[in-house]
């Protein structure tokens, strides 16, 4: 019996956004069991943040403005 390879859609690093808040954006920590483990990308001391991948998208559209 051969187990089937899991693969994520996002990759360690990667910037992505919740659905449910789009313009948060997300660094993918850690991808495990299914689930992404992000951090706020400005706010690296938050708490960490859980989402299955569907409720992740890509935000390669939306421009990275950086806290000063």
């Amino acid at each position: 019996m051969e187990k089937s390879k899991v693969e994520s859609r996002y990759k360690i690093g990667d910037i992505v956004c919740a659905k449910v808040r789009p313009s948060v954006l997300l660094v993918v920590r850690l991808y495990a069991r299914k689930v992404y483990y992000c951090t706020i990308q400005n706010d690296p001391l938050a708490n960490e943040l859980v989402y299955f991948d569907r409720e992740l998208k890509s935000c390669d559209g939306i421009p990275l403005i950086q806290k000063t």
